[in-house]
């Protein structure tokens, strides 16, 4: 109950502060990192959270899935059809040259083997936009940029996935059967895709019949009740959750365009409640014991795989394309770590393999240092698109939207206007 309420409080003060946060560096992320870290072991005691705690793999498991659910519902095939090449390059070359660059950086700056250090590139390979929310919200940030992050972070998840099992098999006393989680990972995956492609048709066929169909304010509950049905068929089958909910996402919006539309503000604010409730429960295990026992190399690590590492990747996978430099640059910094690497972290630490404590250290590390630095950065860079008003509140002198979306329209009709 005592993280319950301290829950509570952080919601509390975050909404409170949400509206001056979407206008300045301050970031309700942080917020509830530095309050989980304020009530843990390491400052108040107020809760005792330990890595193998049930509860912190169980949060970032449901926000992990809840986010990219959401996420997926945001792509549009016919679009990601026409445009399909500037997502193909950051995951088919800027990913893969994150995984090594980060895996080079491990093994001679930090010492670990070259096992447990393309593990740690293969943990903090995917991205999140979810801590950039100003660029990858935002209708007025250009199309193709918004879609580059987020089909980029949708699907990196799942590819990362079985890279970082293969790893852990291979570092660890199962090595030896390396093939074999190969092939049991390619089932889990196409299974998870299977039930992110057939659950959403079903549902949506049924809803069509004559007898059967949503009333409009119950309709928001139909693409709910998808997520739930899947969040459970996929653990009980082991089927890939992550694949499935974005691909389960983007059906639905390709499907159900009025379902996706009557879902999307509950959605939204689901996803951010298990964001937030992942963050407080991470930010209960950063504790001053565990960043003291990184190395000063762990630390050089972690400063060249936000700085460096992910930035080069991404601007060397755009070389040649349409994009602006000025688009290039943000698409190469807003490369944040985040519940992906939580999760898999965590499978590293519980894996029990050689080196495994000290690889999670510097992932987790990492991972805090990524959402302070880009859930900092998003507004101020997505002000460089002349994005105004963030939070929705008009400023001093101009008065309120008489309905919603009415202060969006009109800003978008002057930034028409400036183009």
């Amino acid at each position: 109950m005592v993280l319950v309420a301290v829950f509570g409080v952080a919601l509390l003060v975050a909404v409170l502060l949400s509206g001056l946060a979407a206008r300045t560096v301050l970031s309700t992320s942080l917020l509830f990192l530095l309050g989980g870290a304020l009530v843990s072991d390491g400052f108040l005691g107020l809760i005792h959270i330990t890595p193998d705690s049930e509860i912190v793999s169980v949060t970032a498991d449901l926000a992990l899935f809840a986010v990219l659910f959401t996420d997926g519902t945001h792509v549009s095939f016919p679009k990601l059809r026409a445009n399909w090449r500037n997502p193909a390059r950051a995951l088919g070359l800027g990913m893969p040259l994150a995984f090594v660059g980060m895996a080079l950086v491990t093994h001679y700056v930090v010492g670990l083997d070259w096992t447990t250090s393309f593990l740690v590139g293969a943990v903090l390979a995917p991205t999140d936009p979810v801590f950039a929310s100003a660029i990858v919200g935002r209708k007025e940030v250009p199309a193709r940029l918004r879609q580059l992050l987020n089909v980029e972070s949708g699907i990196n998840d799942g590819l990362a996935l079985p890279i970082v099992l293969v790893l852990i098999a291979a570092a660890g006393p199962t090595a030896g059967h390396a093939e074999a989680s190969l092939s049991k990972i390619g089932l889990e995956l196409g299974l998870g895709l299977a039930l992110g492609i057939m659950l959403p048709l079903l549902v949506t066929h049924l809803a069509r019949f004559r007898l059967l169909g949503a009333e409009p304010k119950l309709q928001p509950l139909l693409p709910l009740a998808i997520g739930v049905i899947l969040y459970g068929l996929c653990h009980l089958t082991h089927a890939n959750p992550y694949l499935a909910a974005f691909s389960a996402g983007a059906v639905l919006a390709t499907v159900s365009p009025d379902g996706k539309a009557a879902f999307e503000p509950l959605g939204e604010l689901l996803a951010e409640l298990a964001k937030f409730a992942a963050l407080l429960v991470f930010g209960a295990l950063l504790t001053p014991q565990l960043f003291g026992d990184l190395s000063l190399g762990g630390y050089v690590a972690v400063v060249l795989g936000i700085v460096l590492i992910r930035p080069a990747s991404l601007l060397i996978s755009l070389i040649g394309t349409r994009f602006e430099r000025r688009e290039k640059l943000v698409a190469a910094w807003f490369g944040p770590k985040g519940f992906a690497s939580v999760v898999y972290g965590l499978l590293v630490l519980q894996s029990g393999i050689p080196g495994g404590q000290q690889a999670y250290t510097l992932i987790a590390v990492c991972i805090a240092a990524s959402i302070i630095a880009h859930s900092s950065t998003d507004v101020p860079i997505a002000r460089l698109f002349h994005v105004e008003d963030l939070a929705g509140i008009p400023a001093d002198g101009e008065r309120t939207a008489s309905r919603p979306g009415e202060e969006m329209d009109g800003h978008r009709d002057d930034h028409r206007q400036m183009a």
